[in-house]
């Protein structure tokens, strides 16, 4: 290969955790303190107590955040949504990605290296713990290639011990966000054989964890996850982006401080601002060399700003080498950050959420659905009445219980007899199907059809009308 920047050739790893060979290439992050990291930690520690209490913390009675499968509820925030509430369901997860994608195109990865919970447990529960019982990352990597010993062992042991527990507590916070902590812990104290489907769904969520964050780690970012892949669609060159800049950094040069003093008082030849110290890439959580620009792997950490940052400050350079930046930027021109698909971008959101807002704002305080019952769609009586069966399908979205009965608007001669006794009570959130026997006279019936207004009165003193068109024969006598 001809000589050059090494910003413009390749490197030699098609994967930054994999050898030439194929096999796997164990990383080594070294930490860099610096006012990146103290920020991220602060945020990791507050997103940590956030995950953990979302399925705890109660408001309007419902858990902060719950995604309730087996029973068709999910709740967030004091708002209950149902398997009925479709277009809410869809305008909430249309909203979610117009939200990603407008932050992606504005602040790059800033989910990945921030927000994550892979990347916040990894490098704020998981790593520390790593550090503290095996030592510094040269001193853990020298020890996992050389042989077994007491030392190993005992401290091998004494981590995976902790990882195994905080695992199991991860594993079940996981699980609260479905079934609420009220359940799992009645669960948790019922012997195994009343719950096992829950005790076989907490060891292998326990044991997925635990090999997420103990063995596989940075490659669920690498290999794993979508979103890389999903970036180049979502950024532009003026997103915001962790990059090195080469046009003040080449060429690259290792050099003393006595040659970068020579270098400013015009002795020697003027090289860039990159001293090649590798302190970058030494620090990388997912083993990427910052400098060969813009990557998949790249998770936005700031990690490698924080090291730059300390070795332009022992050399008495500015800080900036490695920096939050845009590749307009980087080309000597302004960020724009008002742009034709950010613009977009946010209107979509603004007009997504009102209508979010709106549809949730009118949404009723009971949901209704009239339908057939399995069978024959009429049924002829003996006096000459044609009879339907129908089946009222109720849902109380409020948080107290009501009780409904039901009636026929127009107050005519049709005879509802239900099958289970009328007013009927639910209660906060819960849906019931109760079937009514619809009998009309065979003179009401316009040909074949009736349709008929059915008044649905609640306890809190709400009327909702419904119309439904009942069946008959065709041809009467």
């Amino acid at each position: 290969m001809a000589d050059g920047p090494a910003i413009l050739q390749s490197p030699d790893e098609v994967l930054s955790t994999l050898g030439k060979d194929g096999k796997r290439k164990w990383l080594y992050p070294v930490e860099s303190k610096g006012r990146f990291l103290t920020r991220r930690r602060w945020t990791g520690f507050l997103l940590v107590l956030a995950y953990l209490a979302l399925p705890i913390v109660h408001i309007g009675g419902k858990p902060a955040m719950l995604l309730d499968v087996v029973h068709r509820e999910f709740a967030l925030f004091g708002a209950v949504f149902y398997p009925t509430d479709t277009l809410l369901l869809m305008l909430m997860l249309i909203a979610i990605m117009v939200a990603v994608i407008l932050v992606t195109a504005l602040l790059g990865r800033v989910w990945c290296g921030w927000a994550c919970p892979q990347t916040v447990y990894l490098e704020f529960v998981f790593r520390p713990i790593e550090r503290l019982i095996e030592g510094k990352e040269h001193v853990r990597k020298r020890r996992d290639e050389g042989p077994m010993s007491v030392d190993k062992a005992w401290r091998k042991a004494a981590k995976w011990s902790i990882y195994l527990v905080i695992s199991l507590l991860l594993a079940n916070t996981f699980v609260a966000y479905f079934v609420g902590w009220e359940a799992l812990l009645t669960w948790m104290q019922a012997p195994p054989t009343e719950h096992w489907g829950f005790f076989l769904v907490m060891a292998i969520t326990t044991g997925l964890i635990l090999f997420d964050f103990g063995i596989f780690r940075e490659q669920m970012c690498t290999i794993t996850c979508p979103y890389a892949r999903m970036q180049s669609i979502m950024l532009d060159e003026d997103s915001a982006i962790v990059s090195y800049d080469p046009g003040r950094g080449e060429p690259r040069a290792r050099r003393s401080k006595k040659q970068l003093q020579e270098e400013e008082e015009g002795r020697a030849e003027q090289k860039g601002d990159c001293i090649d110290c590798f302190a970058c890439v030494r620090t990388c959580p997912t083993g990427i060399d910052i400098r060969d620009g813009l990557q998949m792997e790249c998770v936005a950490c700031t990690q490698c700003i924080d090291a730059c940052d300390h070795i332009m400050d022992n050399i008495g350079k500015p800080r900036g080498l490695i920096r939050y930046t845009s590749e307009r930027e980087l080309e000597g021109k302004k960020t724009r950050l008002f742009r034709p698909r950010t613009v977009i971008y946010a209107i979509a959101l603004v007009f997504v959420l009102s209508a979010f807002s709106i549809v949730l704002t009118q949404r009723a305080d009971y949901d209704i659905n009239i339908g057939r019952a399995v069978g024959e769609p009429y049924t002829e009586l003996g006096d000459g009445r044609i009879a339907n069966r129908l089946r009222f399908r109720v849902r109380n979205q409020t948080p107290v219980p009501a009780s409904f009965t039901v009636r026929v608007a127009d107050g005519s001669s049709l005879d509802l007899r239900p099958v289970e006794a009328l007013p009927l009570t639910l209660d906060g959130g819960e849906m019931r199907r109760v079937e009514i026997w619809v009998m009309a006279p065979s003179t009401a019936f316009a040909g074949d059809t009736m349709p008929v207004n059915f008044l649905l009165e609640f306890s809190d003193g709400q009327v909702l009308e419904r119309s439904f068109t009942l069946l008959g024969p065709s041809e009467r006598p």
